[in-house]
């Protein structure tokens, strides 16, 4: 149950190498960055993976990947990935799919659940999405990671050793599965206090809407709850004499 102080949850389903993800997060952002109550908003990313299977390649480009994976040609693959890349840089961003690396995203996604522990998710989620579409980083070597970690605050040491264990795979699996669950059928997909949802890079304006309707249910749902702090009190049917 929600009480006065808490925040209407708005859950992302993601992949690192989702490229309308980082589209859609800009977006949602620019919505979020307008929107008033703001500071009542609390941000929550799941995983998903859009090729669990996929095996990690350094030596491989998305457009190698991409033509093999949709048995098309290279310069298709290019041309689809230049009309991505063009979306892109409406929102900012400037995607080098010439140097983006294939790359399985499950490490990526335990990385993004350690930095949720330290409140540090978004930032992870942020640097993830960066390293993979603009720097040509693998985000699926330890030491890259390791890197991320520490450039947003994270405890070397401690990356370094969750990552090399089992740490937080069965997290990943069960945003999968909630996923599922939800009717997620591709991402991004943001779940706006588990009452509405938004498939896709949409227009900001969708978000803003999006965000509007449920912020005022969530509101209404929660004015009459109030935050207790227990002491000593009687109870129906205590003997307090």
């Amino acid at each position: 149950m929600n009480t006065a102080g808490q925040k209407m949850e708005v859950e992302i389903w993601s992949d690192v190498m989702c490229p309308f993800c980082y589209i859609g997060k800009r977006k949602f952002e620019a919505a979020l960055a307008e929107f008033p109550d703001k500071d009542q908003v609390a941000i929550t990313w799941k995983s998903f993976q859009l090729s669990p299977h996929m095996v990690t390649d350094p030596s491989k480009n998305i457009h190698q990947y991409l033509a093999e994976h949709k048995g098309i040609s290279i310069q298709e693959a290019e041309r689809m990935n230049d009309y991505v890349t063009d979306m892109a840089a409406q929102v900012g961003l400037s995607y080098r799919f010439d140097q983006a690396v294939v790359a399985n995203s499950m490490k990526a996604h335990r990385f993004s659940h350690y930095a949720k522990t330290q409140g540090k998710q978004d930032e992870a989620e942020e640097r993830l999405f960066s390293a993979y579409f603009i720097e040509g980083k693998n985000t699926d070597d330890l030491e890259t990671l390791v890197a991320l970690g520490e450039e947003i605050g994270l405890d070397v040491a401690t990356v370094r050793t969750t990552l090399e264990s089992d740490d937080y795979t069965e997290a990943v699996r069960r945003d999968i599965y909630e996923a599922q669950q939800v009717g997620v059928r591709g991402v991004p997909f943001f779940a706006f206090d588990r009452k509405y949802g938004v498939s896709g890079a949409q227009d900001t304006q969708v978000f803003m809407q999006t965000l509007q309707k449920s912020f005022e249910e969530w509101k209404k749902e929660n004015a009459n709850l109030i935050k207790v702090i227990d002491g000593p009190a009687c109870a129906p049917g205590e003997d307090c004499a």
